[in-house]
This record gives structure tokens, sequence and C-alpha cells, in this order.
């Protein structure tokens, strides 16, 4: 669960830390206070979008921070397999840090993440519903992606199935559509095919055989400044002139052989300096057969001359290296080959073509099957958490239709209808459904995914809208319940919800030193039925008002014990 998120230099929030508990957490506040600022941040620190605009103090960086309590093991497994690992006592740090030059830094327990993992990670922690999200359900692709997520392994193992046969299929079709030539075709491309495989081995390439050329090639051209230098070096170094280092160093060793034959300390230095004259004359021997060797031949140079341009020449048609040519040459040979077998490569590419086109109908069927089956086991969840949140003549249930074609996702088109009241045809939902009812249907749905997912920690934000009286009493009933396998964090308006909470949140916006700032601070028993008061009473908060407060907190807690 998420035991804090810590908020500093973002908007109207100077330095805030939240501590959240288990259960529903309720948070609330005057419009305008600051609640998209807690939710926003919230989201940026799950992976959204971290804009510079947001910085409070430009000067200063901007920060958010979120502490979590992991103890599932599949959520621990999972974090494994991302290379992300609880400390000691079961945490997870995820931490977003933003410059004012523009630059936000990613971490998770103090390493340093991409913004991917970063959302990888944090989905399998937070699962995050605000107000536009419900917005979704009148998406009607949107259906089948929820009724999936609840199919469980069986389903999602099917499905990769489908994928894996459909890319095979569409990667056959390719290959099977470039086959499909006149005969016209078949000869120009044999014709070109010949001249092709017939211009790279009459060349005779031998591998490597590139690079000795290229450095012989270069000795050559650069055959005059080496002969000028090595004459001097050889000048230099060698016996020709009397003051050159070989013959000095020759008169240096006799002039030592007699110095230690005075002075036997002096062996080892007489030793060392034979050395030295021993090894220069091993130089100059190498020296004059390498100045030997550089005679070039012009006829010689001319053939290498020509030989790399007609190397060069291939490797900008075929590669870039010889062994780049000869793999191009093989990729040509066996296409060669295909067309000479044309007719049966026809035959077997049409029969492949066939063959997986029948298999992905088959286990597109499958999962089709397995669809519907989910559909009517989530549709009768669905009904009686819609019942459960004052729709009382509902009915809900799951329209099938067949896609023209195939997709990675078999060809199933499906999409939710609905029927609130008795009499009336079940409509599909993204037609009929108003604001309210969306916000319910969305609630129901979370509700029917709590129990199949594993997600820690569900937050609503104001998923309230377009609902009241009784409504909003069963929507609190719900999150309520919720709660008790969920940890739930909730901004809301309606003190039907908020007289439910578990652990109560006031969001605060107040001005200090000529500048806003929004806080927020955790309420005891007596505030919060101050804070129920304001949000039933408005600014005329009565003791009638409060009153009605505590009866409703009370009513609230007794709901709370079944």
């Amino acid at each position: 669960m998420l035991l804090n998120l810590h908020i500093k230099n973002i908007a109207l929030i100077d330095d805030i830390d939240i501590g959240f508990e288990e259960g529903l957490n309720i948070l609330t506040g005057e419009t305008g206070a600051g609640k998209s600022i807690i939710i926003g941040s919230l989201r940026i620190c799950l992976g959204e979008k971290f804009s510079k605009d947001l910085l409070r103090d430009i000067e200063e960086d901007g920060l958010i921070e979120l502490v979590f309590f992991i103890e599932n093991k599949r959520i621990i497994n999972d974090l494994a397999k991302l290379e992300i690992v609880p400390d000691s006592e079961g945490q997870i740090f995820i931490s977003r840090r933003m410059n004012k030059s523009g630059r936000v830094i990613n971490r998770i327990n103090d390493f340093t993440v991409t913004t991917a993992k970063l959302k990888e990670a944090a989905a399998l922690l937070v699962d995050l519903h605000a107000q536009h999200e419900q917005q979704t359900l009148l998406k009607k692709n949107k259906h089948l992606e929820i009724l999936d997520s609840f199919g469980g392994d069986a389903l999602e193992e099917c499905k990769k199935e489908v994928a894996k046969l459909y890319k095979d299929y569409t990667d056959a079709y390719e290959k099977l559509c470039k086959m499909n030539l006149s005969k016209d075709e078949r000869l120009r491309k044999k014709d070109y095919l010949t001249y092709r495989i017939n211009e790279i081995e009459s060349a005779n390439l031998k591998e490597d055989e590139d690079k000795e050329l290229q450095a012989f090639y270069k000795k050559a051209v650069n055959s005059k400044e080496i002969l000028s230098l090595a004459d001097d070096i050889y000048r230099i170094t060698g016996y020709d002139e009397r003051t050159s280092a070989a013959n000095e160093i020759s008169r240096a060793v006799l002039a030592m052989k007699k110095l230690s034959e005075l002075d036997d300390e002096l062996n080892d230095s007489y030793s060392l300096l034979q050395d030295v004259d021993a090894l220069l004359n091993d130089f100059n021997r190498e020296f004059s057969d390498y100045t030997k060797s550089m005679d070039f031949d012009e006829a010689e140079f001319k053939q290498t001359e020509k030989r790399l341009d007609l190397i060069n020449n291939l490797k900008l048609k075929y590669g870039d290296s010889i062994k780049d040519i000869m793999e191009s040459l093989d990729d040509m040979k066996k296409e060669y080959e295909e067309l000479l077998n044309y007719d049966d490569r026809l035959l077997m590419l049409g029969n492949e073509v066939s063959d997986i086109k029948t298999r992905l109908s088959k286990k597109s069927d499958e999962l089709s099957e397995l669809r519907r089956k989910t559909s009517v086991k989530i549709c009768s969840i669905i009904t009686d958490s819609l019942k459960e949140l004052n729709f009382m003549t509902v009915s809900f249930d799951m329209k099938f239709d067949k896609t023209e074609g195939f997709s990675a996702n078999g060809n199933d088109e499906a999409y939710f209808v609905i029927s609130t009241n008795v009499g009336e045809p079940l409509r599909p939902l993204y037609e009929v459904a108003s604001g309210g009812e969306l916000s319910r249907v969305m609630l129901a749905i979370k509700s029917c995914m709590a129990y199949e997912d594993d997600t820690p920690t569900l937050v609503f934000d104001e998923i309230d809208v377009g609902i009241s009286g009784k409504t909003a009493g069963r929507v609190a009933e719900k999150m309520a319940l919720i709660s008790r396998s969920h940890q739930v964090i909730c901004i809301t308006h309606l003190p039907q919800i908020a007289a439910m909470a578990d652990h109560h949140y006031s969001i605060e916006k107040n001005v200090e030193k000529n500048k806003t700032i929004t806080k927020i601070r955790k309420l005891n028993k007596s505030e919060e039925i101050d804070e129920l008061a304001r949000i039933l009473g408005g600014d005329a908060v009565t003791d009638a008002v409060r009153t009605s407060a505590a009866e409703m907190k009370g009513l609230a807690d007794s709901t709370k014990l079944y």
C-alpha cells in the first residue's frame, strides 16, 4: 500500500508530507484548495509528464516522492523481473525530481531508472481512476479490453497464441504476395539476378582481401615519403657516417670496456651498454631489410588499384564488407532458386497461408468462446454491483460481433449494453449512459476488477460526479467494501462518501507571507464532524448541521461493521 506522499515546490504546494493508512482514505476541501494538485502530483510520480511550469519557485527543484509497503508475493515477483527489490522493511521508494533547466530524474530505491520502467513498476502498485477516465467507457474498443483483463491466465495465454498465429499469417501472406509475379516479371527478375550473381562470382573475392590490398596500396602511395624518412633514420642510427648513433655507441662500448677493467663496479653498466649496441645492430639489420623491400613495381601498383576499385564498386552495391557481399550473393542465389521452382514454391506458400489461417480461425474461435464465458461472469458481477449502486432495475450484458478480418486480438468486436428501466431494450453503454451513470458503472467495474486484481492501492478522483442522495450513499458503501481488501484513496465532494472514511484528510489553501499555500492534514474525530458539517452546510454551519454531520458519521461507522 501507499504509505507516504511527499510533494515539494509544486504549484501551490511548498512542502507537504501525507501519510496514508489501510482502508478508506478520504480527501476533501473547498473548490480550488489544491485537491487537483495532490492527484496531479501523484500522477506525475507514477510516470505522467512533469512540466517545468509546475515549479512553484523556478530556482528550486520540484520533488515528488512515494513510499510503498509491499507484501504481496506476486507483485514482489513482478517487480523482481524489473530488477526492483523492496528494502529490508518491504518498502519501495519512487521519486521524480525536476531542476530549473527542466531535466527530470526518476529514481526507484535510489537507482536512476527510465520513465518507461517507472511507469511499468508503478502500474503494479497503484490503479488511479480520475474523473475523465470514465469517459473511456464511451469508447467501444475499451470494453473488450476490460473484459480481457478479467479473463485470467487461460484467456491471456489464448490471446498470446492468437497474436503469434496472426503474425505468422501476415508474414506468410506477405511472402505469397511478393511471389505472385507474372511470367514476364519472373523472367526479368531471373535475368537481373543472373547478372548480379555473375558480377560477384566473377570477382573471385577472398576473405579480408580488401584489407591486404588497402595496406599495400597505402604503402605504395606513400612510398616516396617512406623512403625519405627511412633514409634519414638509417643515416642517424647506422654506420655510414662517423657521428651516427651506431658508431658513437661502438666507441662508447670500447671506452666502457677499458673503464670496467679499471673498476669492477662498472661491469653491470658495461653489460647494459653492450645490450644497447646489440639492439641497435639488430634494428639496423631489420631496417635495412625493410628499405630494400620498398622497391615497388608500377604494374603491381596499377593492378592493386584496379582490384580495389572493383571491390569498392561491389561494396557500394552489395554491402560494406566482403562478408556482406558474400551474404548478398547467398540471398540472391536462394531467390534465384525459388524462381526456378516458382510453381512449387507458390503452391507451398499458398498451402502454408491456408493452414495458418485455418489455425488462426480455430484459435480465434477458442478465444471468442473464452470471452463469452468470461462476459457472463463479469456482467453478472457488474449487474449485482450496479444494483448495490442504486440501479434497481438494471440489466447489463455484453454483445459480440465478428470483424470482417483477423487481427492480433482475434476477430471479436464486443461492447457492453445496458438497460436501466423495466421494459427498455438493452442498448450500447456508449450511447445511453449519462455522466452519473458512467461514474457508477465505472465504480462497479473497478469493484469487480478489485477482487481479481492484486494492485494494492486504488485511487479515485471525484468518481462521485453526477450523483447525490441515496445513490451517493450506495457508492459510499461500495467504496467501503472495496477498502476491506485494498487500500482506497478518494477525493470527494459528497458528505455520504466522506462520512465513510476510515481516515479523513483536509486540503486547505491559506495565505502566508503574501503567498498562497496548499496544505493537507489528517483530521481527528471531532474535526471530521466539522468537515462533514462544512460539506453539508456550506457557509452556514449551524448546530443542526453539525448534529446531522455527527449522525451521518455514526450511521456510516455502523454500516462498516457489517
